[in-house]
C-alpha cells in the first residue's frame, strides 16, 4: 500500500538547535574531539524524559558544545531541512539560538555563514523555501539581546525575523529596545509566551515587544480575554503539541485542546519545536494528533492553510504554498471519493 502524502504545510516554530539528534551529537563530538557527558548515544536517549522546561533546557544547552565550526552549523541546518522536507514541510522558518553559541566563544560571523548558507540553498537542495529568526535569550539580560542584534546586522545576515525564547519568567520588557530596533530595520517579531508563563504573558508580548506571532500560547486559554483578542486579531499561535506532552503542559494528546481553539476562532498551526527532544518533527506531530484526536482531512487542511497565511512570505510565495495545501485536500477528497 503506498504511503500517503504529507500534508504540505510551514514549519513557524523549530529550534535549529533542537534538531540536533543524539547520533548527530556523536559525529560531531567525534570531529571536534569534545568528550561528551554520557557512556553512549542510548544513554543521551535515556535522558529525555523532561520534567519540565529547565529541566530540557539544561541537557539543550549542553549538548550544544558540539557545535564549533561553520560546517557544523551548515550540516546542523541541511539536516533539519532534509528531514522536514521529507516530512511535507513546504517553506520553514527556523530559530537560531545565537547568544547561546556566542557565549561559548563561537564567533557570530561562524554561527551565521554556516546556518544562512544552509537555507539559501534549501530550495535547489530540499525544495523548500526558509528564512532565518535569531532568537533573544530570556533568561539573558535585555541589553545583551540588543547587542546581539547589532551584530547581526552589522553582519549584514539575511535575515527574516527576531525572536523570543528560553524560560518564560520575569518581564519580557528589557527586551523593548532590541525588539524596537528590529522593527525599525523591517524585521518580523515572534516571542514564546504562555507556555511555562500565564496567560497574561501572551498579552505582554502583543504589547510591549509588537509581536505578530505567539509562539505556543497554549496557556492563553486560561484568560477568555486574551482569547477574544487573539481570536478578534487573528494572532497565530505556533503550536507544539508533542512539545507539550514531553514538558508536560498538558496531560497527554488526548486532552490537546486543539479543536477547542479553532472553535474559539484561533489561528492555531501546528510545529515542532526541538524535535530531536520531544518525540517528532512536523509530520510526526501531526500524525500523532491525528491518531488522538481523529482529526478529518478538512481539520488538517485549516491547520495548513493557517500555517501558511501565518508565514512571513510574499503574496507569490504565499499563492504557491495555499496551491499546494488545496491540490493535498483534492486528492484526499478523490482518495475518499
Amino acid at each position: 500500500m503506498p504511503t500517503p502524502t504529507p500534508l504540505p504545510t510551514a514549519e513557524l516554530h523549530v529550534h535549529l538547535e533542537g534538531t540536533l539528534e543524539p547520533e548527530h551529537v556523536y559525529a560531531l563530538a567525534e570531529r571536534n574531539r569534545v568528550r561528551l557527558p554520557y557512556a553512549d548515544v542510548a544513554d543521551l536517549r535515556s535522558r529525555l524524559d523532561f520534567t519540565g522546561l529547565q529541566h530540557f533546557l539544561d541537557l539543550y544547552y549542553a549538548n550544544m558544545a558540539v557545535l564549533r565550526t561553520e560546517e557544523d552549523f551548515a550540516d546542523l541546518t541541511r539536516a533539519y531541512l532534509r528531514r522536514a522536507a521529507r516530512g511535507g514541510v513546504r517553506h520553514a522558518e527556523v530559530f537560531l539560538d545565537l547568544q547561546a553559541h556566542t557565549a561559548r566563544g563561537v564567533p557570530a560571523e561562524v554561527v551565521l555563514a554556516g546556518v544562512t548558507d544552509a537555507l539559501a540553498a534549501a530550495e535547489r537542495e530540499h525544495g523548500l523555501s526558509a528564512g532565518l529568526i535569531v532568537t533573544f535569550l530570556r533568561h539573558l539580560p535585555g541589553d545583551a539581546a540588543l547587542a546581539a542584534l547589532t551584530e547581526v546586522l552589522r553582519l549584514d545576515a539575511p535575515l527574516l525575523g527576531v525572536g523570543l525564547c528560553s524560560s518564560e519568567t520575569g518581564s519580557a520588557a528589557p527586551f523593548r529596545d532590541a525588539f524596537a530596533l528590529a522593527a525599525a530595520h523591517g524585521l518580523r517579531r515572534v516571542a514564546h509566551a504562555g507556555e511555562e508563563g500565564p496567560a497574561a504573558n501572551v498579552t505582554e508580548v502583543l504589547d510591549v515587544l509588537g509581536a505578530e506571532r505567539v509562539d505556543h500560547g497554549i496557556r492563553a486559554l486560561e484568560d477568555d480575554a486574551v482569547v477574544e483578542r487573539l481570536a478578534a486579531e487573528q494572532v497565530p499561535l505556533t503550536l507544539c503539541p508533542l512539545s507539550n506532552v514531553r514538558l508536560r503542559v498538558v496531560r497527554d494528546l488526548a486532552a490537546y485542546p486543539l479543536r477547542q481553539m479553532l472553535r474559539r476562532g484561533l489561528r492555531v498551526t501546528v510545529n515542532s519545536d526541538d524535535p530531536a527532544y520531544f518525540g517528532g518533527y512536523v509530520d510526526d506531530n501531526i500524525r500523532a494528533l491525528t491518531a488522538a484526536l481523529d482529526l478529518t482531512a478538512d481539520e488538517l487542511a485549516t491547520l495548513a492553510r493557517n500555517a501558511v497565511d501565518a508565514a512571513f512570505v510574499g503574496d507569490a510565495r504565499r499563492a504557491e504554498l495555499r496551491a499546494e495545501v488545496e491540490s493535498w485536500v483534492r486528492a484526499r477528497r478523490d482518495e475518499g471519493a
